[in-house]
């Protein structure tokens, strides 16, 4: 079957307008965005979207994490809700499709079955959720963690590079951080939760797929790693007296690439992304070096193995240079796999749509990891160009969007209805 000869039940174009008109709020360049997470570009990417929510007949409203939520009510108002969601914060340097085509696409689906006069079993929220990203606090999932009541006591004492805090971040933004508990949702009340994302990987690209239905999320484990060593002057400190932090930090940030190599054929990744030394003169021996530490696996046993052997190199590291370290957990999940149900409807009624569908896991995470610890969850992918993400080359065609969303919307249809 050919899925372009089928008629969608979603409106493509009025969700690629949507797209296109929130991607010109912290444009940068010509398709890049820079849209950080509780500033005043998010906040006005908020309103935005919480007027196409009103605009689709929901109720609205702002929690005290930052989270935007549209509630469309259904024939039980109070049974377990089914929540949609992904996020709108994004990268500095990032694109337009991240983590937005899951709460506009979620949108979408709720406002055709308004449209189709369809009222769901249970009441469905959308909520394009706080802080997914994790770039301008270095650590992510804010809203999502919040609304779970997960968060760690010192997630809103953590500042951003210029010394602005979580707390006054949310206040900045008109929440209230003092009220956070009225926010968290009491436990049971989410029955399931769905979302939709670009792939930021090249599986599907490369096969030449336009969807793909996720399997699982592999385990990430963030690290802040401290090195304190001793300044001195560049010209005058002889190479063996040195306690240079910047070369013990160039050590572990090796050690890490290497250490997530070792298996050609497994999914381990790590990444250093973060650096700030101190003081930051080029004639002046780097005395503290603060950097991050994103290592991630589906295998669980594969990933502590490699954490172990990482902790080795910074020990090694440290005592070769004669530093002091560090290492705080910012991060730290199993994998989570998608609930086998959720995953059976997406394949039924994707080969219904003609559409040629693959189980893959996802590398990233997403604020699914979080909703998956309190309850079922499906994930479903849209392919991207080349593979491409937080970048501002990455690119998903609107049709690839359309389809993932119109899937979207069969599954709630399965999941939350009298069809």
């Amino acid at each position: 079957m050919n899925v372009k000869a089928r008629k969608l039940a979603i409106n493509e174009e009025r969700l690629q307008k949507r797209i296109e008109q929130l991607a010109q709020i912290g444009k940068i360049g010509e398709t890049g965005v820079c849209r950080l997470a509780l500033s005043a570009e998010d906040r006005a990417g908020v309103e935005l979207v919480r007027s196409w929510m009103e605009e689709a007949g929901l109720q609205t409203r702002i929690d005290d994490f930052g989270n935007l939520i549209g509630r469309m009510t259904g024939k039980d108002d109070q049974a377990p809700i089914l929540m949609i969601g992904s996020h709108i914060d994004s990268q500095p340097y990032g694109g337009q499709y991240d983590g937005v085509i899951g709460v506009l696409g979620g949108l979408e689906v709720v406002q055709t079955l308004s449209e189709q006069g369809v009222m769901p079993a249970q009441s469905i929220e959308i909520i394009a959720f706080c802080d997914e990203e994790g770039c301008r606090f270095q650590k992510g999932l804010f809203g999502s963690k919040g609304i779970l009541g997960m968060l760690d006591p010192t997630d809103l004492e953590r500042t951003d590079k210029n010394g602005i805090t979580r707390r006054q971040a949310l206040v900045d933004f008109g929440c209230d951080p003092d009220r956070l508990e009225a926010s968290i949702y009491t436990k049971g009340s989410i029955g399931a939760y769905l979302e939709l994302h670009i792939e930021q990987g090249p599986i599907l690209d490369d096969a030449k797929e336009a969807i793909g239905i996720v399997s699982a999320i592999s385990g990430p484990l963030w690290w802040t790693v401290e090195l304190t060593g001793f300044a001195g002057h560049a010209g005058s400190v002889p190479m063996p007296m040195r306690k240079d932090a910047l070369v013990g930090a160039a050590k572990v940030i090796l050690a890490v690439n290497e250490l997530a190599k070792l298996d050609p054929q497994a999914p381990t990744v790590g990444t250093v992304g973060h650096l700030e030394v101190f003081p930051d003169s080029r004639n002046i021996i780097p005395e503290r070096v603060r950097f991050s530490i994103d290592l991630r696996d589906i295998d669980l046993q594969r990933r502590d193995e490699r954490e172990q052997a990482l902790r080795e190199a910074i020990e090694l590291a440290a005592v070769e240079g004669g530093l002091q370290f560090t290492i705080t957990e910012d991060t730290n999940s199993d994998p989570r796999y998608c609930a086998d149900w959720i995953k059976a409807i997406m394949h039924e009624e994707s080969s219904k749509l003609g559409a040629s569908v693959r189980e893959l896991m996802s590398g990233p995470f997403h604020d699914a990891l979080a909703l998956s610890y309190v309850c079922d969850y499906g994930m479903i992918f849209v392919r991207c160009k080349d593979g491409i993400s937080h970048n501002p080359q990455e690119y998903a065609a609107y049709e690839d969007v359309a389809l993932g969303t119109e899937l979207l919307y069969k599954t709630v249809l399965r999941m939350s209805s009298n069809q």
